[in-house]
């Protein structure tokens, strides 16, 4: 008997990384059962138009620069068309992928149609960039035979959009082996990396440290993190793990701020080096203004890592105040530094939410668990058609 055919429509895909791609390749790895083939846009011109990444046969369209994403909305489900027949569509996210993938359940209504959501931009900010074709936005809400969103947050986003159809939240995962070095480093023989770090960056053994990893944008509060150095005392460093459009601006924050040598902007790191800053910090920290989910908390909370973040989006799915981490409030500093304060200086409180953050990681968001969950939800679709 052949495998079904799975045809997934997505924005970006690797070398481009982000919590969503990273859960396509983790869950399309653990299901062997169905073929994946995905169509996505070029961005590179130096990427090969058609390769194979794991378990899923990678098509690229474009000539490699940012109007790839139009392209992809224009030809995408033409170019599916010559790639034979498809069991399932699958959308990742309701962006040009879910505008390619309407396209093509219009020219094919018999193919179920699996919409993901994962935005993390919060809805006003979503709705900044659709209002002008609000009407076909809707259509890849409307035309979904079924939806999966990551958090109770967008399911309840898609309801508001009027769709139609069910709704199944089923949440990404976390490696929880790859993050796991951070809770035994001697095992994973991180220590040394780890030293190395702390010497190239000036940060003394006895030093306190925070970390997020986060793209420099403004959702994620970056800014307010770095505010909130200033009423710490000044053994207390600042990581930051990742890049983008806010670095020159908060660069220029830190300068006025006379926090140099405290804060550290560590440009992108990659995913198999982040237990490493895991390991060497006491807290990790993202006062975000919106959050689909947020990935990277979760692995924070599987490295034995205790969070802070703030109650929007969908961290108070995994977040609980007191028990798995911490709030603070959106754009308080002052608030922010009070929270980091009192996991540095409450160890019993800080050891506890560790704990408590890695066994749920451990017993709700292992990508094997999320992936079997996946599977269900596409094996029913074509069986329903």
């Amino acid at each position: 008997m052949s495998k079904k055919k799975v045809l997934i429509f997505s924005t970006a895909y690797y070398p481009f990384v982000g919590g969503a791609e990273v859960a396509v390749r983790e869950i399309c790895a653990r299901i062997p059962d169905f073929e994946f083939v995905m169509i996505t846009a070029k961005l590179d011109a130096s990427l090969p138009a058609i390769e194979r990444i794991g378990n899923i046969e990678v098509h690229r369209l474009g000539r490699g620069d940012c109007r790839d994403k139009y392209r992809l909305i224009a030809s995408g489900a033409r170019y599916a068309g010559t790639l034979g027949k498809f069991d399932a569509v699958w959308s990742i996210m309701a962006s040009y992928a879910g505008f390619a993938a309407v396209r093509y359940k219009k020219n094919n209504p018999k193919v179920p149609f699996l919409l993901t959501l994962q935005e993390g931009d919060s809805r006003f900010d979503i709705y900044k960039h659709v209002w002008w074709c609000w009407p076909y936005f809707k259509q890849i809400f409307k035309k979904a035979d079924k939806i999966q969103t990551i958090s109770n947050y967008l399911a309840t986003w898609a309801k508001e959009v009027d769709a139609s159809c069910p709704i199944e939240v089923i949440p990404n995962g976390v490696d929880l082996e790859k993050f796991r070095k951070a809770v035994i480093p001697a095992k994973a023989g991180i220590q040394k990396q780890v030293s190395d770090i702390k010497q190239s960056l000036g940060i003394n053994d006895g030093s306190k440290i925070v970390v997020t990893v986060s793209r420099l944008v403004k959702k994620n509060g970056v800014e307010d993190l770095i505010r909130a150095m200033e009423f710490l005392r000044s053994d207390v460093h600042l990581l930051i793990a990742g890049d983008g459009i806010l670095k020159k601006k908060l660069l220029g924050l830190v300068d006025r701020l006379k926090l140099s040598d405290r804060v550290h902007f560590l440009g992108e790191i990659s995913h198999h080096d982040l237990p490493e800053y895991f390991f060497m910090s006491d807290v990790f920290c993202r006062p975000s203004k919106s959050e689909g989910l947020g990935n990277v908390f979760l692995e924070a909370m599987a490295a034995g890592v205790p969070i802070i973040g703030t109650k929007v989006g969908g961290i108070p799915d995994f977040l609980t105040d007191n028990q798995t981490g911490l709030f603070c409030s959106v754009r308080d500093p002052r608030d922010i530094s009070e929270k980091i304060n009192r996991l540095m200086v409450d160890n019993s409180l800080r050891l506890r939410l560790a704990e408590n953050g890695k066994k749920l990681t451990e017993a709700k968001f292992s990508w094997d668990l999320i992936a079997e969950k996946m599977k269900k939800i596409i094996g029913a679709l074509y069986l329903s058609s």
